[in-house]
């Protein structure tokens, strides 16, 4: 048994790079299935609109814990070999798309309604409306929010320590074993997500109060 020192803190800090990596890969995965889902839920079909909001019940229903466990422990009952990482990555995406999804739905349809019927009386097909006229002026509504959920995605992915994942969380815990120190590791734990998120945090809430100053002229 060993005490918990600089050595020790350094461990769990260069752990922090697979952390940043695996939350890279869940917002730019997650936010491709989330702007699918999105305009499925805004589309003019009822078969998407219904396949997306089930997909949406199904992932914001059911803890992000439990779908990492079903895809790293059933991928191998159905013949498929998964690694950690792949398991991680996978189940982050789809959650991550499924709250997206959800959040961009809500800013699309937060678009003036005149904008749409004035896309409409150009005689623009779906596409051209939404790419033309209802994203760009969704996207200034959902920069925000979509930051902001950029922490809450950081903080999931300490979940990929419960299958082996090598992060953050998982790295206290390899150095609590060795040292029984677990105030002293798990603060060190804490100081390092804290350091994380609390720059997105403040860029969100700084982005949240110009688009109400914007919106108030």
């Amino acid at each position: 048994m060993r005490s918990f020192g600089l050595a020790e803190f350094m461990f769990i800090l260069e752990a922090a790079r697979w952390t940043l990596a695996l939350s890279l890969l869940a917002f730019v995965g997650g936010s491709v299935v989330g702007l699918a889902v999105a305009l499925a839920r805004t589309s003019e079909s009822r078969w998407a609109q219904a396949g997306a909001g089930l997909f949406i019940q199904v992932f914001q229903g059911t803890p992000l814990l439990l779908q990492l466990f079903l895809i790293f422990f059933g991928a191998p009952v159905l013949g498929f070999d998964i690694n950690p990482w792949v398991a991680a990555g996978a189940a982050l995406i789809l959650n991550s798309g499924a709250f997206l999804g959800e959040i961009w739905r809500g800013c699309i349809q937060a678009v003036p309604r005149g904008q749409w019927e004035a896309a409409e009386a150009l005689s623009l097909s779906y596409v051209n409306r939404m790419r033309d006229v209802v994203l760009p002026q969704a996207w200034r509504i959902a920069v925000p929010p979509t930051v902001g959920y950029g922490v809450q995605i950081i903080k999931g992915t300490s979940l990929a320590a419960i299958i082996g994942f090598t992060e953050i969380t998982r790295a206290g815990q390899i150095i609590n074993n060795a040292t029984f120190q677990p105030l002293l590791v798990f603060s060190a734990v804490a100081a390092i997500y804290f350091a994380l998120c609390w720059p997105l945090s403040l860029l969100a809430a700084r982005m949240e109060r110009r688009q109400a100053a914007a919106t108030a002229r």
